[in-house]
């Protein structure tokens, strides 16, 4: 997908769920259901999406569509842990490149991983997304990725 059309579509899913938040929920778990349920099946190279949340010092697997996700994410190890340990986001283009990355699904190949932190700015989880094609992701996925999950 060109860049002008995949901005084109983030903006409009940005906006539906920015309604569909605002008009009906004030639970971050629902804000993720949502999230992740509407971006899984318009983005047409998203193979997982869902989130990860720190709980008792573990990643565990929140919200998600996808395959079988993996329940616990090993700690300090993959790209989830490694976009909570940094602080920021991590596009990986090549995940079999990646030192300790984690392969709940064989099929996967590249992932963006986004920190999701709450109202006092401490990240609380991520948002991953995972593509079954090497080089899905860049700054546009980033960007919107960034501003869609600022409505956890």
């Amino acid at each position: 997908m060109d860049k002008t059309k995949k901005a084109g579509r983030y903006q409009r899913l940005y906006t539906q769920i920015a309604e569909l938040i605002e008009k009906s929920s004030n639970n971050s778990l629902s804000n993720m259901a949502t999230i992740t349920a509407v971006l899984h099946h318009k983005m047409d190279y998203f193979f997982w999406t869902g989130f990860y949340l720190l709980q008792d010092g573990k990643l565990q697997v929140g919200p998600y569509q996808g395959s079988l996700a993996c329940i616990n994410l090993k700690e300090n190890s993959g790209v989830c842990w490694a976009g909570v340990n940094q602080m920021k986001t991590i596009i990986v283009d090549d995940v079999h490149n990646f030192p300790g990355h984690i392969a709940c699904d064989s099929r996967s190949a590249s992932e963006i991983v986004i920190p999701v932190k709450n109202t006092m700015n401490e990240i609380i989880g991520v948002m991953d997304v995972d593509s079954s094609e090497l080089n899905s992701f860049d700054d546009i996925d980033k960007l919107w990725l960034e501003k869609i999950v600022s409505l956890v």
